[in-house]
């Protein structure tokens, strides 16, 4: 049995993963989804690793975990796996970071996040980024989603505090552990090409593409996305 530790993104929780986490189940295996402290301007990256470390915590260390990140939860994952040990890490649709740098530093200089989504998010006063656009978020985060999907993920979505994207990434080097990483080629939040230009170099393999899936492909993709964490 593998135990597999679902890691969402920005402004979700660990509902994103309900369509994929009952198949994984089906086959034997355990999942640990979390909710990661969105709204708390004081929790970076590094506090999000703790978060997945203490749901791990009760599990045997010699029972296999596999990490995965969704989106921003790229960022995250191989903070985990610096400090506990993973079979593997598979990133989906993900943001990657960078040792010495800040998200916000690798987008200005290789445009990793499409812009249109920013139409439809706006910033509080305490802070936090919020989504206020259902019709954008529709088109840009859940595009490939079925309406209903589309509207039942957006009503869930949470506030998120910008500091995982300005803080320099915790991760001095990426940990020695086998990578799976998954792409849609048509995602209209992180750029297919920024994507295909820089995942052989940074985690040396080459990423496995989900056709006509958008962003979101956990949920309107899950059986596919699914088949891929289950090959071993």
């Amino acid at each position: 049995m593998t135990t597999f530790a679902l890691v969402h993104g920005a402004w979700h929780g660990a509902w994103c993963w309900d369509r994929v986490a009952p198949l994984l189940r089906a086959h034997g295996h355990a999942t640990i989804a979390v909710d990661l402290p969105t709204e708390d301007v004081d929790a970076g990256v590094e506090a999000y690793a703790r978060v997945v470390l203490d749901s791990l915590a009760t599990v045997d260390p010699d029972e296999p975990v596999v990490l995965v990140g969704h989106s921003a939860g790229g960022l995250t994952i191989p903070v985990v796996a610096a400090q506990r040990p993973v079979r593997r890490l598979t990133f989906v649709s993900a943001l990657l970071p960078n040792p010495g740098e800040s998200l916000i530093d690798q987008d200005t200089r290789d445009h990793i996040l499409q812009q249109d989504y920013q139409a439809g998010v706006e910033r509080t006063p305490d802070g936090l980024r919020r989504w206020f656009d259902e019709a954008v978020a529709a088109r840009t985060m859940y595009s490939h989603c079925s309406p209903a999907d589309a509207a039942w993920a957006y009503a869930r979505l949470r506030p998120q505090a910008s500091t995982m994207y300005t803080e320099v990434t915790p991760l001095t080097a990426w940990p020695d552990v086998p990578i799976v990483d998954i792409r849609s080629d048509e995602d209209l939040l992180v750029s297919p090409a920024w994507a295909a230009a820089t995942v052989p170099g940074r985690l040396g393999v080459e990423s496995i593409v989900l056709s006509e899936a958008g962003h979101s492909s956990l949920i309107s993709h899950a059986d596919q996305l699914a088949e891929i964490l289950l090959a071993d």
